[in-house]
């Protein structure tokens, strides 16, 4: 089964204060062009995006210097509400270790990363945390997460959307557009399983 884990882009989530994506029509058949053409303008970290460790980190890599291994390859989905506590992480970890998914970790439900559980995801190495939020931390604060995840270039999948997502292993496609210099960019996740 594929599970198409993306928001819709024109209609998507967007974090506070980030502009909405526009789409406008620039060329239409019915008004005798030769083609539909559609311009589009929107941040990278609209809707279902991944962070580069440059979005925290000015010396950090681009969306088009970390390797797609990140984003592609064996996952483990998990459901949590609240806050991710670093005992949450362990067993998350843990859970991820016995079906041989621990590189790559996605939160479903309405959870945030604390710093605590982004010290131990970073210490454990995985090359990718996921959740259904516009941000992995507090929304409030989110630097501090980031810095820890980022820093240890542990790349960051956020607005997924998991609800029709049973827990377990499955297999990650979340490869970014390919934007030279970015510090993030908009991707089309799907879930193998």
């Amino acid at each position: 089964m594929i599970y198409d884990i993306s928001q819709e882009v024109l209609s998507c989530k967007t974090f506070p204060g980030d502009p909405s994506p526009i789409a406008e029509r620039k060329m239409t058949i019915e008004q005798g062009d030769v083609c539909n053409l559609t311009f589009l303008s929107m941040c990278a970290h609209n809707g279902t995006h991944v962070d580069a460790p440059y979005h925290f980190i000015n010396e950090g890599k681009t969306i088009d210097e970390v390797s797609l291994d990140a984003f592609v390859g064996d996952c483990y989905v998990v459901h949590h509400v609240g806050e991710v506590s670093a005992d949450d992480a362990k067993r998350m970890l843990a859970q991820a270790k016995v079906v041989g998914a621990y590189e790559r970790i996605l939160i479903g439900g309405k959870a945030t990363v604390t710093a605590q559980a982004a010290r131990v995801f970073a210490q454990a190495k995985i090359k990718l945390i996921g959740n259904e939020s516009q941000t992995v931390g507090p929304e409030d604060a989110p630097m501090e997460v980031h810095m820890i995840l980022l820093g240890a270039e542990v790349v960051l999948l956020e607005g997924i959307v998991l609800s029709d997502v049973p827990a377990g292993k499955y297999f990650l496609n979340a490869a970014p557009l390919n934007l030279a210099g970015c510090d993030g960019a908009p991707c089309r996740a799907i879930l193998v399983g």
